[in-house]
């Protein structure tokens, strides 16, 4: 399973690459504005500073919602780096989109995806990722896992080699559960990976071993 951290901020990505196991980032536009990262410029310039920071893959994502704005935010956001990946909505047009950009040799996310069906048509369009929701299903009382799960099936009968990015990941279950189901990656805050290292008797053990190692020397 992959890593990927959910953030604009460097000081994270560069946390989560120090932690030797990020394969990625992911951001929109509202992690961007959180950052404080506004204008058109400056947003690339970001992007292009999270490619430098990490090894893999980095979604940047497209703000137009028809097919040739898509398509020329897409070619613009693909010519940055090399590691970039266009993030593509999950909207008709995007699917049009996400086919030329498969056709032209460029890498895509589809995000906002809440139904097997709709992973179906971005794996049928080429996707290169299609990012499920599962924090913001569960928000809505809806099964965010189970999504997971339909789409591992339905990706497996047909031997698509659409990679399964499960997004709004909330906390380290989600990361355990996606990582049962067979998610080929996972994308969260850093608390969500940090929170694989912690257990209690981890925490006793080591503590017991420094004791026991004090009383003799």
């Amino acid at each position: 399973m992959k890593f990927f951290i959910d953030t604009a901020n460097l000081d994270q990505i560069k946390e989560a690459q120090a932690l030797g196991v990020l394969d990625g980032v992911t951001t929109n536009p509202s992690l961007m504005a959180k950052e404080g990262i506004t204008g058109h410029d400056n947003i690339l310039k970001h992007y292009v500073k999270i490619c430098n920071i990490v090894d893999g893959d980095v979604s940047a994502e497209v703000i137009s919602t028809d097919l040739k704005g898509m398509i020329k935010e897409g070619e613009a956001l693909a010519e940055l780096h090399p590691q970039i990946v266009v993030k593509v909505p999950m909207i008709k047009e995007g699917i049009k989109a996400i086919k030329y950009f498969s056709d032209n040799g460029i890498r895509t996310n589809c995000t906002l995806v809440f139904s097997a069906g709709q992973a179906l048509l971005a794996a049928k369009a080429g996707a290169t990722y299609v990012s499920p929701f599962i924090g913001r299903l569960d928000d809505i009382s809806t099964d965010g896992l189970g999504l997971i799960a339909e789409i591992r099936l339905i990706y497996d009968n047909y031997a698509f080699e659409t990679q399964i990015l499960a997004a709004s990941v909330r906390h380290t279950m989600h990361v355990l559960e996606c990582a049962k189901l067979g998610a080929d990656v996972m994308t969260g805050p850093l608390s969500s990976i940090e929170g694989l290292l912690k257990h209690p008797l981890t925490d006793i053990g080591l503590a017991k071993f420094l004791e026991d190692y004090k009383k003799g020397n």
